[in-house]
């Protein structure tokens, strides 16, 4: 279990519906002593799990709205505590009301993500599916909300849970040697300890791949067009968008800052920016522009450079590719339509049209083969940087002790070090400061 405090044992209230007007909004209500609450508000203490019909009073025994009652007995309730939720009808006003009369009657309003954070904290969820929880409300794409599912279930938990586990038991090998050193029998040798080691490093290495998976279908890719004027970058941007995001003219120079889309390709959400074509100009607010254009490339995951297919890349934009950087890149020769040519790819290079669409379904696939991302990622789960740094962490612990394999004491701390990396994933051990970044990034009513 995780190393830090329980939760306190107050009262929490929050409306646990979305802002706006609907049909239904909830209140939500989460403690250990939630019954006098529940016989103001309704006049009765509801029974667990059942849904009832019920009025809702105020201090006046005037009715504030009528609607279901919910009562969740600890500890089988999401948060581990007495939860009373309170579902009436979804209009601002009356749900402030509600809320109004649970503070009136002890309740404070809960902090962002403070139903979550009790969850962990009563060890309903562990680190990582509570942060499923967000990840599954703020989810763009089909796939990313089956990702996060995943992890929410516990799927990437048990994949960690199975690597510390492994991790722990050639630990306690290790120990043994370094405890009974006199003892004939190689316990190393004998228990194929590096053969465990090779395997924990597989296993590792499938489940870094999984999760850069999940990374990718929550943070999405940015996507820079660069090129000259008029060389079809607005054309582009509109042909991936599937409508006009960026003015198209004949004129050079029509685009003088970024414009921003958001598409998806195979649920991946990609961030696609339109920069001001690059060149030297005495125009002042194109100069800006311009300068906006190496800023956005310093930021994306991939750079695609247009070329007119007339004359392909020359010195001009042989200097561009001198000063991009060492990310992802794609060279798209641009107006096959006027050339003729067909449409192709052939390594980091595709020969479309903007203007008809030809070539754009090469161009798809070579955008997620650039950015590292597998067609069949059913396996992913829903990562965030820090579960990204945790597993790179324990990689590089890993590699150590594997260099350390003479010096037992030092491969015994790395594999240690590796270990408490992995741990960090679950909240197993987690600082408090870092567990309240996490949880202020929530719903209030989450």
């Amino acid at each position: 279990m995780h190393t830090l405090s329980r939760p306190p044992s107050d009262l929490i209230a929050a409306i646990a519906t979305g802002p706006g007007r609907g049909g239904v909004g909830v209140v939500r209500v989460s403690g250990t002593d939630i019954a006098p609450l529940a016989k103001a508000v309704l006049k009765r203490i509801p029974q667990p799990r059942h849904a009832q019909f019920s009025r809702f009073f105020d201090g006046e025994d005037r009715v504030i709205d009528e609607g279901i009652a919910l009562y969740f007995a600890a500890p089988h309730s999401f948060t581990g505590e007495h939860v009373l939720e309170l579902q009436g009808h979804g209009g601002p006003v009356v749900l402030n009301l509600i809320l109004q009369r649970c503070v009136e009657l002890g309740a404070r309003l809960a902090e962002p993500g403070e139903f979550s954070r009790r969850a962990f904290l009563n060890g309903k969820l562990d680190l990582a599916q509570a942060e499923a929880v967000a990840d599954l409300i703020d989810a763009a794409s089909t796939e990313a909300a089956r990702s996060a599912v995943r992890s929410l279930s516990g799927e990437f938990s048990a994949r960690i849970a199975e690597l510390v586990d492994a991790l722990t038991r050639l630990r306690m090998l290790v120990e043994a040697t370094l405890d009974f050193p006199e003892e004939e029998i190689d316990f190393l040798r004998d228990a194929d300890a590096f053969g465990r080691l090779d395997a924990i490093d597989t296993r590792l290495a499938a489940v870094r791949a999984q999760a850069k998976q999940g990374a990718m279908l929550r943070e999405g890719l940015t996507v820079v067009l660069i090129g000259q004027p008029n060389v079809g970058k607005s054309s582009l941007m509109n042909q991936l968008a599937g409508f006009e995001a960026a003015i198209v003219t004949e004129i050079a120079g029509t685009t003088r800052d970024t414009v921003r889309e958001a598409i998806q390709i195979q649920g991946v959400p990609l961030h696609l920016i339109d920069t001001a074509g690059l060149r030297d100009t005495d125009d002042l607010v194109e100069q800006l522009g311009i300068a906006r254009t190496w800023a956005a490339v310093e930021n994306a995951d991939v750079a695609l450079l247009l070329v007119d297919a007339a004359h392909g890349v020359g010195e001009r934009e042989a200097a561009i590719l001198q000063r991009l950087p060492k990310a992802a890149r794609l060279t798209l020769h641009n107006k096959i339509d006027v050339t003729s040519d067909v449409p192709r790819a052939v390594g980091d290079e595709v020969w479309l049209s903007a203007k008809t669409g030809a070539g754009i379904e090469l161009l798809r696939e070579k955008l997620l083969e650039a950015a590292g991302w597998q067609a069949a990622g059913e396996g992913a789960f829903m990562a965030r940087a820090r579960h990204l740094d945790a597993l790179q962490r324990a990689a590089r612990h890993l590699a150590a002790a594997r260099a350390m394999a003479a010096q037992l004491e030092l491969f015994a701390e790395e594999l240690r070090l590796a270990q408490a990396a992995l741990s960090e994933i679950t909240g197993e051990f987690t600082a408090d400061d870092l567990l309240g970044e996490i949880f202020s990034k929530f719903c209030i009513g989450k």
